[in-house]
């Protein structure tokens, strides 16, 4: 990306299982490494985050499934060391520390938010009508445009989120990721 947009933040969906880790998780380490992403596309959108970039954090899995909280990329791709563990679950033995296959971000925590988004309520918002999670709801890292990241913050402060935008969505520069918490 080059030009004025090069260095604004760009804007993420990134998926958790609450069981396996939650907002509240990330509020109590402050700043955590998302780690055990196995998903090819998941992976090369964690390697176009940047630092300031802003994250939704969404709970999966979960009754109802929906936007918990917010976060900030605080550091930028890196191997993940999990991939060089044996005894790690996201053991990959294909990947070797001068040939890493799998990388991570750290995210450092932004905020609770004061009820969750369901899904039902988000795919009910004109302005998000586009929004890959609900086309590759599997993938647990997915780009936001700007619009819908705010839009999605509007909606929980209770402002009206503006109509959607006619023609085709506007992704950017933005990527994504999959498993559990971790695919």
């Amino acid at each position: 990306m080059t030009g004025p947009d090069a260095t604004a933040a760009r804007h993420w969906l990134m998926k958790s299982e609450p069981g396996v880790f939650s907002i509240g998780m990330l509020k109590s380490k402050g700043v955590a490494g998302w780690d055990g992403v196995r998903n090819y596309q998941a992976r090369n959108f964690m390697k176009a985050m940047r630092v300031g970039d802003k994250v939704l954090f969404y709970h999966s899995n979960a009754a109802p499934s929906g936007v918990a909280g917010l976060a900030v990329v605080a550091k930028a791709s890196y191997p993940d060391p999990t991939q060089f563990d044996p005894k790690s679950d996201y053991h990959d033995p294909k990947a070797a520390p001068d040939r890493p296959i799998w990388f991570q971000v750290d995210l450092r925590f932004a905020g609770i938010l004061p009820r969750l988004l369901s899904l039902d309520e988000l795919r009910g918002v004109p302005a998000l009508a586009g929004m890959p999670l609900f086309q590759r709801s599997r993938l647990s890292v997915q780009p936001v445009t700007a619009e819908q990241y705010a839009a999605v913050v509007a909606l929980v402060r209770g402002r009206r989120t503006a109509p959607a935008r006619t023609g085709p969505a506007r992704q950017g520069a933005s990527r994504g990721r999959a498993r559990a918490r971790r695919r």
